[in-house]
């Protein structure tokens, strides 16, 4: 049984009397848990062969509506995904700092059923003394508006700088100097790669370096929806694939996230108006 699967289950029998309130959220518990899983799976940090270090602080960022609803059982609601991290973790053999700790944080800046997760690493005394690791690592947006931390109106204090890298942890094709956080998995080398997207039951295979989406009839891929722009966004292939805003009047929401840019992986799912673009890549 996966690792969701079971967190919805210990959920059901969470869900009853006026627990049952915390479910009425456009936000949904078991939506925050699979992006808490590509939080793990995008800051993994190898240190050796036999250790892969994940944050294990985490703070997910609500609209106002949603928090009002959620955070009332934020300890239990916390205490559960705290769970399914370290039930994932175990799964995909990675390793902690210090202890799973999730929190919930208002943004201002958020509309409802719109929510952020960040992370850091943050070492605990023992894991310190040993010298078995890093100190506090600076928590990482995912997905946030301006691509900084602090978005929403939030004050956080300034972190230490980072750690040195341990050996073999440099960057990757397709990361920005100085990110040393593991780049998107990517396709043996060698491998062809087939990438497709899927909108209403059709496919649309991507045989281009760009594919621009939108209502013109000279975007690549039409969109007929009131809510889309003439050119509202570009995927871009490579290793990783990503998907760029173009300055669209209602943005572009990837994985349940609002935002400009974002890595594209197999089975995101993009929002560009009312409608809904799943992105699918393949090897062969």
């Amino acid at each position: 049984m996966g690792v969701l699967k079971r967190f919805e289950q210990r959920l059901e029998g969470l869900v009853n009397g006026t627990f049952a309130k915390v479910f009425k959220s456009e936000v949904q518990p078991v939506e925050i848990a699979g992006a808490l899983q590509r939080e793990c799976d995008n800051n993994a940090t190898i240190w050796n062969r036999e250790r892969t270090v994940v944050p294990n602080d985490f703070i997910v960022e609500l609209s106002t509506p949603d928090y009002e609803r959620l955070s009332p059982y934020s300890g239990q609601l916390g205490d559960e995904l705290s769970g399914l991290v370290r039930d994932y973790a175990k799964q995909q053999r990675y390793t902690f700092m210090g202890p799973i700790k999730v929190h919930l944080e208002k943004a201002e800046d958020l509309d409802t059923g719109l929510y952020r997760v960040r992370s850091r690493t943050l070492a605990s005394s023992s894991s310190q003394q040993q010298g078995a690791g890093p100190g506090p690592v600076p928590a990482r947006p995912s997905g946030a508006p301006g691509g900084g931390p602090g978005a929403g109106g939030q004050s956080h204090p300034a972190a230490p700088p980072m750690p040195p890298a341990p050996p073999g942890a440099g960057a990757r094709p397709g990361q920005a100097p100085g990110d040393r956080r593991p780049a998107a998995p990517g396709p043996l080398p060698g491998a062809q790669v087939r990438r497709w997207i899927e909108i209403n039951g059709t496919r649309h295979q991507i045989s281009r370096p760009t594919l621009v989406l939108g209502r013109s009839t000279d975007a690549d891929v039409r969109i007929d929806d009131p809510g889309v722009s003439r050119r509202h966004c570009e995927i871009r292939t490579g290793t990783p694939s990503t998907i760029q805003d173009l300055g669209s009047t209602n943005g572009i929401v990837v994985d349940g996230q609002h935002t400009t840019r974002a890595t594209l992986r197999d089975g995101s799912r993009i929002v560009v108006g009312s409608t809904t673009i799943v992105y699918r890549q393949a090897e062969g």
